[in-house]
């Protein structure tokens, strides 16, 4: 069994074999190549390791042989520290940690220079738990025998200090010009990258400085643009004699991207995905699959060709940039480019998709069924389904056809909807249209329409709200139990059920919405007012008891203060439904619409006609009559034809059938 102890074992042996696997000798043929294979061995990154140069090799451009460099290369001590502390404590830890740690827990640092006559000191306070700088050790650094002078008490102070990044003058030494560090400058054939070698300096010889570097690339012929002083900065704190140092690098040149479209719409169907609920279920009716516009929405935007931008060279040379290329546009069916030229914008109302590379946007969505396959469908455009609408399922659209049946479902349209069979709603399918509905038959389903209802063969125990005409005109041309509500007239060849068994109630001559708001505000008030006494009855045993007691419980004095509260909220939405019920009652009295019921054949004992909401209820059944409206009483008149004549509705396929529009 492998324990946590052995594995601490195990790992504290293995830190002590690889404890001197830290350093690697490597021969490469660059430097770069060196430490990538280094890092490789090491298991850290390049940015991790340092190195010293055992032997100079060939660089491409210094010598001509072929010579490899031979490099000792080792890790920052700082992360190799922070590895062995993690792993002495059991803990297993990556590149990332190491660096992180490093950085958060960060020795001090000094550096000596000498530049000219003067001697400066670099103090880089430490981080974390880090260790300071030793001011015995400073001061052995700038103790040399060229020493003329230097200013200890200045010393101490930066030690704790630090120098903000910057070399401070600290004293002077005796300067011999002819040891002093030299400076030497190569660019590469291609005058992409630049390199300083500098030779190391003798006693009392000056360092290379920031200065010193930089003039001696410009004098060179090295654009200043090029230069980089960073990379300089670094070399003057941590400076590596007879090896070449990269501090200039070329401004490459950067091509211009190619212009593209910028979709604002998924081009990519799979993308397209089921709806999710809060809690995290799959909604399989909402699967989203259609993408709806409507016109002038932006589709996609070109953005253009950009320029490249030219590049320089180390001694100024330009070097040039490829420009983007542009693109031609193709467009599909009902877009158009917008006024600016690069925005695309639907031209109608429909489904956006890309055929063929093509935008374009359809104004008809061709099903054939809707069911589990499609889920609810919800369009800015015409549905045309070939097949049925099962149980359970949305169609939302601007347009609807349906071929097949429609079971108990839920339609909506803002225009209008055709049903070349029919609608089985069992008592909640629900159908509501901006225009009008024309079907075969409506069975148990509640429709709302802001126009006419067209049926060519029976409406049985449905609820149907029409703001005109409630036409049924077919072979059978029968309304059978349900309650219908039209503003203008009502039609059909039979109307009720022998024997009266089914309860049949035609409502004309009013407004249907505003009729049915009326009776809503009319049973809210009636609520309203029961709640309004039971609290007035609840205020009424508080105050006496507070009368009697001259004093009430806190709990009770709390609840009749909420009581009354309540009492002025009730009484204040009372008032705002009188006023709501009398403007409708006024609105009805007003109406123009006279409002007509008109049977070609029978009406049934037992159906009620409500005429401007005059009750004739039929006691007797009775042939070919019209009910009318005259002088405050519900008449009978002889039959009459439907006043109205509704076409087909436009721009319908008609592809079924012929017969829900024309008159048998």
């Amino acid at each position: 069994m492998v324990t946590l102890d052995k594995i601490r074992s195990d790992m504290q042996e293995r830190l002590s074999i690889d404890k001197n696997l830290h350093m690697v000798d490597v021969r490469a043929d660059t430097i770069d190549e060196a430490l990538s294979d280094a890092a490789v061995q090491l298991n850290t990154k390049i940015s991790n390791l340092q190195y010293e140069v055992i032997e100079r090799g060939s660089d491409g451009f210094l010598t001509l042989g072929k010579k490899p460099w031979h490099l000792k290369i080792y890790q920052d001590p700082n992360t190799i520290k922070t590895v062995v502390k993690k792993a002495s404590d059991g803990l297993i830890i990556d590149d990332d940690e190491a660096e992180s740690a490093a950085i958060k827990n960060q020795d001090g640092l000094y550096y000596v220079r000498r530049f000219n006559t003067d001697i400066l000191l670099k103090v880089i306070l430490p981080v974390g738990d880090g260790t300071p700088v030793d001011l015995k050790e400073v001061i052995e650094d700038v103790k040399r025998q060229d020493t003329i002078d230097f200013d200890e008490s200045l010393i101490k102070k930066l030690v704790k200090q630090g120098t903000n990044n910057e070399y401070t003058v600290i004293g002077q030494y005796k300067h011999i010009q002819g040891v002093d560090a030299l400076v030497g400058v190569d660019v590469t054939k291609d005058e992409m990258k630049g390199y300083i070698v500098v030779s190391a300096p003798g006693m009392s010889g000056a360092d290379a400085s920031f200065d010193s570097i930089k003039r001696s690339m410009l004098q060179q012929g090295i654009v200043e643009q090029c230069i980089q002083e960073d990379k300089i900065l670094e070399f003057v704190d941590n400076p590596v004699y007879d090896v070449p140092f990269l501090v200039a690098e070329a401004i490459h040149p950067v091509d211009g991207k190619d212009a593209y479209l910028s979709y604002n719409f998924e081009t990519d169907p799979k993308k397209l995905k089921a709806k999710i609920s809060d809690s995290g279920n799959i909604n399989y009716k909402e699967l989203n699959q259609i993408q709806n516009v409507i016109a002038g929405q932006p589709l996609a935007t070109k953005i253009p060709a950009e320029r490249g931008k030219g590049g320089k060279t180390l001694f100024g040379r330009y070097l040039e940039a490829k420009n983007g290329k542009d693109i031609q546009i193709q467009l599909g069916a009902n877009v158009k480019f917008d006024k600016d030229g690069v925005t695309v914008v639907a031209e109608i109302d429909g489904e956006v998709m890309l055929i063929n590379g093509k935008i374009a946007v359809e104004p008809v969505k061709y099903l054939d069924a809707v069911n589990v396959k499609t889920g609810d469908v919800k369009f800015v455009g015409t549905v045309i389904i070939k097949g049925a609408v099962e149980e359970g399922y949305k169609v939302e659209a601007t347009n609807i056809e349906v071929n097949g049946i429609v079971d108990k479902s839920y339609l909506e349209a803002t225009g209008n909807i055709v049903l070349a069979q029919g609608v089985f709603g069992k008592g909640e399918g629900h159908i509501k249209a901006g225009k009008s509905l024309w079907a075969k038959f409506i069975n148990d389903t509640t429709v709302e329409v802001e126009e006419n209802v067209i049926v060519s063969d029976s409406i049985v125990n449905s609820n149907i709200t029409a703001m005109k005409n409630i036409i049924v005109r077919g072979k059978k041309a029968q309304i059978i139990g349900g309650h219908l509500l039209a503003t203008e007239e009502i039609c059909a060849k039979k109307i009720g059920s022998p024997g009266g068994g089914t309860e049949t109630i035609l409502e004309v001559g009013i407004d249907p919405r505003a009729k049915n708001r009326l009776i809503e505000l009319q049973k809210k008030q009636s609520d309203h007012t029961k709640e309004y006494d039971n609290i007035e009855l609840d205020v009424q045993t508080l105050e006496q008891q507070k009368k009697l007691r001259k004093k009430l419980p806190l709990d009770k004095e709390e609840k009749l203060s909420q009581l009354k509260q309540r009492m002025n909220e009730i009484s204040n939405e009372l008032d705002e439904m009188t006023a709501e019920i009398e403007t409708i009652q006024a609105h009805l009295r007003e109406l123009k619409a006279v409002g007509k019921v008109k049977v070609e054949n029978i009406v049934y004992a037992g159906v009620k006609v409500y005429v401007r909401d005059v009750l004739d209820e039929v006691k007797m059944d009775v042939k070919s009559v019209t009910f009318y409206y005259d002088k405050s009483f519900s008449k009978r008149g002889p039959y009459e034809p439907p006043a109205a004549v509704i076409e087909e509705p436009d721009g319908y396929t008609n592809w079924y059938s012929d017969s829900l529009f024309s008159v048998k």
